[in-house]
């Protein structure tokens, strides 16, 4: 019995011990270490240059121009039972950009496929597609302590570079692609980067035109999404203090107007410079801005208030404004998710939201309790 248990301790202690080894080559993995694929990449990766290209992942890139029209690549990264992929931009951004991304399924089945971008969306990230000229039978991955290794190979023009525009991303866990169709679930995380591949050098990124991006996000969300909300709870909660509640909700509500038209011209001067597929995201914002222009209008032509038509006025101009208000709180979400931005921006909007929200569930109570 006691032999018996000792054997056991002693099986545990090894799988403990194979585990933690497998861990710590795991995350320990850098440029000094050496990688053994020979028999497993059909080209060599004995003299690759290296690049920790995305520290808090344990991304590291391996490559080498191997002649004047070809690149060799080897991309390493923790077996988090997800794909791993590397894209090829021209901007920095995601949509528009063609993707090398590899997975080993979980019966031990290893595959490498190119994606082409098209969209944030996966239905518009096409399998077999994209502007790389992968060379044929150079692509493969390989999973070994407890780190995958995706090597391929690029054709280029002569003498030319491939692009220096990189991106990385990291795939939901065990969420793999399947045939026939092969649609890539949305990644968990991903980095801009760029490189220089004469020095060898990688620097993070984050991504084109990122003051016009934020600019644009900003304004509407202050405009349309902060300051219209304010308007309507000042013309419902606080009309005994007339005229100047009228006053205060005309300002509020031209001000937020104002910097919502700001934020929508910027939105379409950043989807023509990053030629961005966002239909549903323009079309809302398109949307709302017309909601918008007609309230101004309605402000514009609204009767007296000894008018028959004033009541009729007041339903339509209340209910359109609540419309604007539901669309853009969805928008500017949806934003928010094609901008990946992160969880931050979102989890600050939605503080505003409680905020306003409770406000607003005082003030109607109140509302009730003095009628």
């Amino acid at each position: 019995m006691k032999a018996s248990l000792l054997f056991i301790i002693f099986m545990l202690a090894i799988d403990i011990y194979g585990l933690s080894s497998s861990l710590v080559n795991s995350q320990t993995e850098s440029c000094s270490s050496n990688i053994n694929l020979n028999g497993s990449v059909s080209f060599n990766t004995t003299s690759l240059h290296c690049l920790s290209v995305w520290d808090s992942q344990g991304f590291i890139l391996r490559f080498s121009q191997t002649a004047s029209n070809l690149w060799s690549f080897v991309l390493s990264a923790p077996d988090t039972t997800s794909y791993i992929a590397m894209g090829f931009s021209t901007t920095g951004a995601m949509v528009g950009s063609s993707a090398i991304v590899g997975w080993v399924s979980s019966d031990g089945a290893g595959v490498v496929k190119q994606y082409h971008l098209g969209g944030p969306s996966p239905r518009l990230v096409v399998p077999d597609q994209g502007s790389l000229k992968v060379v044929s039978n150079s692509t493969a991955i390989i999973s070994q302590s407890s780190r995958l290794y995706m090597a391929f190979q690029l054709e280029t023009d002569d003498d030319q570079q491939p692009q220096t525009r990189l991106l990385y991303s990291v795939g939901p866990t065990g969420a793999f692609p399947s045939a026939p169709n092969y649609v890539l679930s949305e990644h968990q995380v991903k980095v801009s980067t760029s490189i220089n591949y004469v020095t060898g050098q990688s620097s993070s990124s984050r991504g084109p035109y990122v003051k016009l991006r934020r600019s644009h996000g900003v304004l509407n969300m202050i405009g349309w999404g902060i300051l219209m909300i304010i308007g309507a709870i000042v013309a419902r909660y606080f009309k005994q203090k007339d005229p100047t509640w009228f006053y205060l909700h005309t300002s509020i509500q031209l001000l937020g107007f104002v910097l919502g038209i700001i934020g929508i011209v910027c939105g379409f001067i950043l989807k023509n410079r990053l030629n961005a597929h966002v239909s549903t995201h323009t079309g809302i914002g398109i949307f709302i801005l017309v909601l918008g222009c007609l309230q101004i209008m309605a402000f514009l032509a609204r009767p007296n208030k000894e008018s028959k038509l004033r009541k009729y006025w007041n339903w339509y101009h209340q209910n359109v404004g609540r419309i604007l208000i539901i669309f853009t709180i969805a928008n500017i979400f949806y934003g928010i998710h094609l901008g990946g931005e992160g969880r931050g921006w979102s989890v600050g909007y939605g503080v505003v939201l409680c905020v306003l929200f409770i406000t607003t569930v005082v003030l109607e109570l109140r509302f009730w309790i003095r009628k």
